[in-house]
């Protein structure tokens, strides 16, 4: 009913709409959302505003939102003061089942506001995980929600007395709904996600009602004067408004200060915190703090790796030839070619030995950390022999330019994605000019970008399941494919019509990196395997998270070159 009458309702007025999904149900029933295309801009001419629909999954709470819908799509004057993006159906399984209130799964996203965990893997509850997250982060200035009732009624809750009164709004009970926990949070730990507030109006009407009612609400807008910006949006603003200097510089205290274990988590950040030292001018203090940390291990009374002796602990060591280079002492560079050649004596077909069998995108990155700075430090090119035939027989690639996780997993994970882009790009970083695998391997890596380019939500953001609109809108993927996009800018293989990317991805990620340095969800750490479920349900990070954090400190440090 949803797809059918929202469809119909673009095809008949072609508003500047993108079909999107803002999650994914028990049920893998993708959660419907149209975005304007002025949603995330900011625009101070037009309010911004959210239309919420079929939280109960009650047909004509649904129809009463389409009803909304429809009445805008119509409206000249709506569509030049309004961007109006909306949720028709927020419990669609709810609604296909004829189970309301609830959503056929044990819960109902009716209430239960703020959620305080199960991001976005909740056994019961997944819409409102899915809900709270997509709408802090299209950040509108209003939420409305639509509901179907006999007779008309306004609800409003950190609504401008002036647009209440003209509506004659009745204020919004303190309680756990969607509206009402948007709109409180004084304090700003109790901020959603720790952003700002939103102001909600709830219309209960008959569906016949929805455009007139519509329309007096234009009207209480434009008497109130120009648009106002929600706090949610204008924390977004100024977290945008840093330059990636300054928010590594936030990142930075964060994350690079251990190094127990020995894993690309730690690895990246204490690189990353290197690459900062040297852009403000004190990369000898940043290399003295590193080299602090690391004596326990350079002296032998750690072992580097223990029983953990992967390819994800050997990329822990990517930060080697910067501390070469900032100390001229020769235990980095010993270490990391050492390290390198672990990946020697594979035979023809097969990946070098510590990488898995089955050609994971997470060893591009993992050999590639390594390999290309082996051969830098050396000049021998045997090591970017095994690296470049590496990717190139990994076969992983389909035709329409994605990377599957691995041979014997067929899902478009977004950091597998990621460490795709990743690894190509630290490989390019070290291949001569001259190198015969060279061009294949450009070929290769712009076609995987360009395919990604198309993949982007209205947002700039990836997804979990880059193929699957509504999975969680994940920030390491970002991070990484910005990093690499940033990298072949810079250094050439990319040619400058790319550096529009690079921007929308950093736009995209510095919403999601707090003034302190805290990231928004982030993939945790996963496995390979062939269950589209598995990869629905990894837990999504919010706040300190090293895997995400040093990501977002080399895509900072990386556009701060740039």
């Amino acid at each position: 009913m949803t797809t059918d009458a929202i469809n119909a309702i673009i095809e008949r007025s072609a508003p500047p709409w993108s079909p999107d999904a803002c999650g994914v149900t028990r049920r893998d029933t993708q959660i419907e959302s149209l975005v304007h295309q002025d949603a995330y801009a900011d625009d101070p001419n037009r309010h911004r505003i959210l239309l919420i629909g079929g939280l109960t999954g009650d047909p004509d709470d649904v129809a009463a939102a389409v009803a909304a819908l429809d009445a805008y799509a119509s409206s000249q004057r709506l569509r030049n003061r309004v961007a109006l993006s909306a949720i028709p159906c927020v419990n669609p399984d709810g609604l296909s089942l004829g189970a309301a209130p609830g959503n056929g799964s044990g819960g109902s996203p009716t209430t239960g506001y703020p959620p305080q965990d199960g991001f976005f893997n909740h056994e019961t509850d997944p819409e409102a995980r899915y809900l709270w997250r997509y709408i802090g982060f299209m950040a509108p200035d209003l939420a409305l929600e639509v509901r179907a009732g006999d007779s008309v009624a306004w609800e409003s809750a950190g609504v401008p007395a002036g647009i209440a009164n003209a509506l004659d709004a009745a204020p919004m009970p303190d309680d756990d709904s969607i509206l009402s926990a948007l709109s409180s949070g004084c304090a700003p730990e109790l901020a959603p996600n720790e952003l700002g507030t939103i102001p909600g109006l709830r219309l209960t009407a008959p569906p016949n009602a929805a455009a007139s009612e519509l329309m007096r609400l234009a009207r209480a807008l434009d008497a109130a004067g120009p648009p106002a910006v929600s706090p949610a949006r204008a924390a977004l603003a100024g977290r945008r408004a840093r330059t990636p200097h300054n928010a590594a510089a936030a990142l930075a205290p964060r994350y690079g200060d251990t190094l127990t274990p020995v894993i690309y988590t730690q690895g990246v950040s204490i690189s990353g915190r290197l690459r900062y030292g040297a852009l403000i001018g004190r990369l000898d203090e940043y290399a003295q703090g590193v080299a602090e940390l690391v004596e326990p291990y350079l002296s032998g009374e750690r072992a580097w790796f223990g029983d953990s002796d992967a390819g994800a602990n050997h990329a822990g060591l990517v930060w080697c030839d910067e501390m070469f280079d900032a100390t001229g002492d020769a235990r980095y560079r010993e270490l990391l070619i050492s390290t390198a050649d672990l990946y020697r004596g594979n035979a023809p077909g097969e990946p070098p030995p510590p990488c898995d069998p089955d050609y994971r995108t997470e060893d591009f990155f993992f050999s590639g950390a390594l390999m290309g700075r082996a051969y830098a430090l050396t000049g021998d090119p045997s090591y970017l022999d095994i690296q470049t035939a590496f990717l190139l027989n990994a076969n992983i690639q389909h035709n329409d330019g994605m990377f599957r996780h691995c041979r014997a997993v067929p899902y478009y994970w977004g950091r597998g994605n990621g460490f795709a882009a990743l690894g190509y790009a630290e490989t390019l970083t070290y291949l001569p000019p001259n190198h015969p695998n060279r061009p294949a391997l450009i070929e290769n890596h712009t076609r995987h970008l360009k395919a990604l380019r198309g993949l982007r939500r209205p947002s700039g953001m990836f997804t979990q399941l880059l193929d699957m609109p509504g999975t969680y809108q994940e920030l390491t993927s970002v991070c990484m494919v910005g990093y690499a996009v940033a990298r072949g800018v810079r250094l050439g293989w990319l040619d400058s019509s790319w550096r529009d990317f690079a921007q929308s991805l950093w736009r995209a990620a510095s919403e999601r990196i707090g003034m302190d340095g805290a990231v928004v969800d982030g993939c945790t750490g996963t496995g390979a395997v062939d269950d589209r479920r598995f990869y629905i349900d990894r837990v999504a990070e919010f706040g300190q998270d090293d895997r995400t954090g040093n990501l977002a400190l080399w895509f900072a440090t990386e556009m701060a070159r740039l």
